[in-house]
């Protein structure tokens, strides 16, 4: 007799489930997804949107998103919301919450585990807030190329900020997050003190002061950006999303290599519109996204780790390249030994104040010179 695959067998009865509870005017229904596209949309269409199709005969579409708050405050002005989900960063999900923009979740929003662990004790610490649900954790970071640094190579956040020893243009993301970070821990501040300096005009100052610094700086918005402009030696550094680099190690065999010191770490979050037209269809598919099942398979194309413990037990090997992923998401003790936590609450707090001074100092100088996304 065959061996029964259990992943099929757990999917087969997820279907029944959701086919019991569905009828023939649900299956007409289309969710509307706003996501991030590239190498991040691939994973979730294997792994949670196709699934969820098939599962529930509902059609998913997705709309591009670079984050932020401000296409959703304009929709909300409008009246004019097209998206039942928003996947958003924990920061940007505080402050649209705040704003009145989100729709508020409580602890039916998610299942609990396999073995019946409470989704309050089965997801990490954080992860509900008043309208957002964390699904994973991801971490932005500096990768480089192997082949600009032939000598030595980069160790340390520092050495983004030392262009005589390692020269040649940077790619930056086009926001404050993670920036500001660097530029004061390069200067040697601990990072338990980061927030609390950036907290002041002195420590903001220093901060920005460091990126003015560096010469021949290319701002990116979309995530697949910094990849293409490190693929095709537009820059030697840059600072992006660890997913999307290990994508193109794997599927592209790009000779770069992700410097893990300084990585901030975040929540990436589903969230609920304060106006979708779908509402209880956007809680049946976060539930349906944040089951201990799909976040272990989504972790198995690309290297994020699960919000849920149940789930990050099951991280095992690439979906295709069949490489150890465990050692290649944030989480992995190896790679978090110098990582730092973005404050949410801090972003949350600051964010039209700070973009607003980052803008000013960093982007408006350089607007008509060739430094652009």
């Amino acid at each position: 007799m065959a061996a029964v695959d259990p992943r099929s067998a757990i999917l087969a009865m997820i279907c029944l489930v959701w086919t019991a509870g569905h009828t023939v005017a649900d299956d007409d229904r289309t969710l509307t997804v706003l996501s991030w596209g590239g190498s991040y949309e691939r994973a979730q269409q294997q792994a949670l949107f196709e699934p969820f199709s098939e599962a529930t005969g509902i059609e998913v579409e997705v709309d591009r998103y670079d984050g932020g708050i401000d296409r959703l405050r304009q929709a909300a002005e409008r009246n004019d919301i097209a998206w039942d989900v928003i996947d958003m960063t924990q920061s940007d999900a505080l402050a649209a919450c705040n704003e009145g923009l989100l729709q508020p979740l409580d602890e039916s929003i998610a299942a609990p585990s396999p073995d019946g662990t409470p989704m309050a004790q089965d997801f990490i610490d954080g992860a509900l807030t008043r309208c957002s649900l964390s699904h994973t954790v991801y971490a932005t970071v500096i990768a480089y190329r192997r082949d600009a640094f032939p000598g030595t190579r980069p160790t340390r956040i520092a050495d983004l900020f030392d262009q005589q020893r390692f020269p040649g243009p940077r790619a930056l993301q086009r926001s404050p997050a993670a920036n500001l970070e660097w530029a004061l821990l390069s200067y040697g501040v601990p990072r338990e003190e980061l927030y609390r300096l950036l907290s002041t005009d002195r420590g903001l100052n220093l901060a920005l002061q460091r990126l003015e610094s560096l010469q021949d700086v290319h701002w990116w918005e979309g995530g697949d950006e910094p990849v293409d402009m490190l693929v095709n030696g537009e820059a030697v550094m840059a600072s992006g999303y660890n997913g999307r680099f290990f994508d193109a190690m794997v599927s592209r065999e790009a000779p770069i290599d992700i410097l893990w010191d300084g990585q901030v770490q975040e929540h990436e979050t589903w969230v609920i519109p304060r106006d979708s037209d779908n509402p209880e269809l956007a809680r049946e598919f976060i539930r349906f996204a944040t089951d201990t099942e799909r976040l272990a398979a989504f972790a198995r194309h690309i290297p994020y780790g699960p919000a849920r413990h149940s789930a990050a037990t099951q991280v095992t090997t690439h979906h295709d390249s069949g490489r150890d992923m465990r050692l290649h998401i944030p989480t992995h003790p190896l790679n978090a030994r110098r990582a730092i936590t973005k404050d949410h609450d801090w972003y949350a707090r600051t964010l039209d104040r700070v973009n607003e001074r980052f803008r000013q100092r960093l982007l408006e100088p350089t607007s008509s010179s060739s430094q652009s996304p």
